[in-house]
């Protein structure tokens, strides 16, 4: 049993372990689901150990035998969120076929599905690094990890459409998604995604002379 007086803090960040090969079970992973849950809702600072347990259910023995820290916690969580995001979006990239155009038109689709969810409340790794800007923050390395794996699809993408420099396209692509979900999430604008897409399938035109040039200002 665990004394009352013992605290789970958030050790410094040099002294930190991150594990990544903790034995899964299902209380913990309805621990990191509950975790995301109320980090995307209240906050990744504001959310304390205390109420987290309360909302999981879990002891805090629960809690010890799995993670280190809070932000050994939060890591992840945002990771276990990750994976099952790349898997849903990996889904609807092929249910775009070969085409890659499709493709594109089907990566976007599926961000303004998302945008139209009840609980839409902006991008959770967007607001993690908001919370944890340092670069060395296991934290904003997790999310960099996910975004970036969702640039190799764009990357994968432009090479299909026999673009010049395929790099420099998927990022246009990139910072187009990107935009979206803030521009939904700031303006309660679910049809963000449907501009991101016109811009980005026009960005796909090879004979367009807007790719690689300023966007139509009617596409703002």
């Amino acid at each position: 049993m665990i004394p009352d007086n013992i605290a789970f803090t958030v050790a410094p960040m040099s002294e930190v372990v991150y594990p990544r090969k903790r034995r899964k079970s299902p209380k913990r992973d309805h621990l990191l689901d509950t975790a995301l849950q109320l980090f995307y809702a209240g906050g990744f600072h504001a959310i304390g150990i205390d109420t987290l347990l309360a909302e999981a259910g879990v002891a805090k023995m629960t809690l010890y035998n799995h993670f280190e820290s809070k932000d050994d916690l939060i890591v992840a969580a945002l990771e276990r969120h990750a994976a099952k995001r790349f898997t849903k979006l990996s889904e609807a990239l092929g249910s775009g076929g070969e085409d890659p155009s499709d493709r594109l038109e089907a990566f976007f689709d599926f961000h303004q599905n998302w945008f139209a969810e009840k609980d839409f409340k902006g991008c959770p790794f967007q607001r993690a690094i908001a919370e944890y800007p340092d670069q060395s923050s296991p934290v904003l390395q997790a999310v960099r990890k996910h975004k970036q794996d969702i640039l190799e699809k764009l990357v994968e993408i432009a090479n299909d459409l026999d673009a010049s420099d395929s790099k420099e396209l998927a990022e246009q692509f990139y910072f187009l998604a990107e935009g979206a979900i803030t521009k939904a999430h700031l303006f309660k604008d679910p049809a963000a995604a449907a501009k991101a897409k016109a811009a980005a399938l026009e960005l796909a035109e090879p004979s367009s002379d807007t790719r690689f040039s300023p966007l139509p200002t009617h596409l703002l």
